[in-house]
């Protein structure tokens, strides 16, 4: 069974459906729907259409470039039936889609990390602008005062160490009176 793909979406064709297209040089173009089919009618890019595949490769949206790739080429050689090489290739194929779909899973949480990253990156920075929003101006008003007093309290006692230091520097040692025992 072939599955061919859409000449303008990159969709698969599935037998039975879609419609095909031929020009007077006898290329044939391969739609998967009407809607497909009226954009090529009326020249529409589809690398400029947002919808299709072409446009978000394009763009970078998927994986483009990949080795696993290669695999899906349409070959037009005939080959002679072999159990064994027909087995073979129906693993091999089974491993290159768990391969392509690893592959585009780690691309797409890669382009998604970088969103995350400038998101956080903005997050930070409105926050440490719009502060005042977020944190009242009473919020620590409490602790704020505890310490406004414990400074008082501290230049209170220094200010009074400071007076009793002068006292004994002033003190006329003549006038006191020794008691002796």
């Amino acid at each position: 069974m072939r599955i061919d793909t859409c000449y303008f979406c990159s969709s698969k064709i599935y037998p039975g459906h879609g419609m095909h297209f031929v020009r007077n040089d006898c290329k044939v173009f391969k739609f998967c729907r009407s809607k497909c089919h009226r954009a090529f009618q009326k020249k529409k890019n589809p690398r400029r259409v947002r919808w299709t595949k072409a446009y978000r490769k394009a763009v970078g949206k998927e994986l483009a470039v990949d080795p696993s790739f290669e695999i899906e080429k349409r070959r037009n050689i005939p080959m002679k039936y072999d159990r064994e090489f027909w087995q073979m290739s129906m693993e091999a194929i089974k491993k290159v889609t768990e391969i392509q779909k690893k592959r585009q899973s780690t691309y797409v949480m890669q382009r998604l990390r970088k969103g995350r990253e400038v998101e956080q990156h903005r997050d930070i920075r409105e926050v440490q602008r719009d502060m005042s929003l977020i944190r009242s101006p009473a919020a620590g008003l409490k602790q704020r005062l505890l310490t406004e007093e414990k400074l008082l309290e501290e230049e209170q006692e220094n200010d009074v160490e400071m007076i009793s230091a002068e006292d004994e520097n002033n003190i006329d040692h003549s006038k006191l009176s020794y008691i002796k025992i």
